[in-house]
């Protein structure tokens, strides 16, 4: 069975964020929102143990790369899937991010993909 717990949005566009958390919610998934890299950090940092953390890899302050390359986030057991228009499977997989999601998302393929890593609450 999937491990429970929240699902770590980190997506600097409101809007698309928004969205994300409230169709997990929806499926009755707890869902934390980030702005960016530093306040996903920030989240972990304080002890927030998600299933899955949902990143974005263009964004101001730290950009998912630089989490990525984060001595906390390779602490956190929790599995990585990039939700970006950038990128290419490969740079990906050599990442070490669980999955690779293009921009816009399909939101079906995302709780496919979400419904692997997390139970539902």
């Amino acid at each position: 069975m999937a491990p429970s717990g929240p699902i770590l949005v980190v997506e600097d566009d409101e809007d698309v964020r928004d969205a994300m958390v409230h169709v997990l919610q929806a499926e009755g998934y707890e869902a934390v929102p980030a702005v960016d890299g530093e306040d996903a950090l920030g989240h972990l940092q304080a002890g927030l143990e998600p299933c899955l953390i949902l990143l974005d890899l263009m964004m101001p302050r730290m950009n998912g790369w630089q989490f990525l390359e984060h001595r906390d986030v390779r602490a956190s057991r929790a599995p990585i899937v990039v939700v970006s228009a950038y990128g290419t499977a490969p740079e990906m997989q050599s990442a070490g991010v669980a999955a690779y999601m293009r921009k816009p998302v399909d939101i079906d393929a995302l709780l496919l993909v979400v419904a692997e890593y997390c139970a539902v609450h």
